[in-house]
């Protein structure tokens, strides 16, 4: 049996650094978990992960006795906030607003999504946020992509020519949240070494 990777079947895993493509992704099954604030400091985002990497493995190994057996995809937000200029100009992360999320193969149905949620909660002690988890898909569809390689304090300039240059000089706007997928896992990489895939939803202008 062999086992899948997304991130290299997938195209919209795919990226280089500070080079802008533009790609269609199709609709595709998230665990979510919302929250708002600075992720350094409120509790609700370290939950929201302590929550969503049980369900996902879960269901990765219920998969596995089925014979589809695949690598948990990485963690991924959605951020957004009223003032789009704060992910670029002093990044005041207060005022982010999120949604963290794992993506689910698209053989995973609902009653497994809840199955999967009554194995966690048995299992004694579940997370915090476990009850907040919701199963949802989303349809992103035309949107620009890069990668980032360093830490996510660095973010704001090469943001700032995706905002401010390549979307209007392509004749496009955006069309839904600011996309961030941690190839690496934050937790344990240095900062300087992180990769991590920034991506915007757009439309014709």
């Amino acid at each position: 049996m062999s086992k899948i990777d997304f991130k290299k079947t997938l195209d919209s895993f795919q990226a280089r650094p500070h080079a802008f493509r533009v790609i269609d992704v199709p609709p595709r099954q998230y665990l979510m978990v919302d929250g708002h604030g600075n992720p350094n400091t409120e509790p609700a985002f370290t939950e929201a992960i302590e929550a969503l990497f049980p369900l996902a493995y879960s269901l990765k190994f219920a998969s596995k006795a089925r014979d589809l057996d695949y690598v948990v995809p990485p963690l991924e937000g959605l951020w957004w906030a009223e003032d789009q200029t704060v992910f670029t100009s002093g990044r005041d992360q207060a005022k982010w607003d999120w949604t963290l999320m794992i993506m689910v193969p698209d053989w995973i149905t609902q009653d497994e999504v809840a199955a999967a949620l009554t194995a966690v909660t048995a299992k004694g002690n579940p997370p915090a946020a476990l009850g907040r988890v919701r199963f949802e898909t989303l349809h992103e569809g035309r949107c620009v992509q890069t990668m980032h390689v360093g830490s996510f304090a660095q973010e704001g300039g090469i943001l700032a020519t995706l905002h401010e240059e390549f979307i209007p000089a392509n004749g496009l706007e955006f069309a839904g949240k600011h996309h961030e997928i941690y190839l690496s896992d934050f937790r344990k990489v240095a900062p300087q070494k992180q990769r991590t895939l920034l991506r915007q939803p757009v439309r014709p202008a």
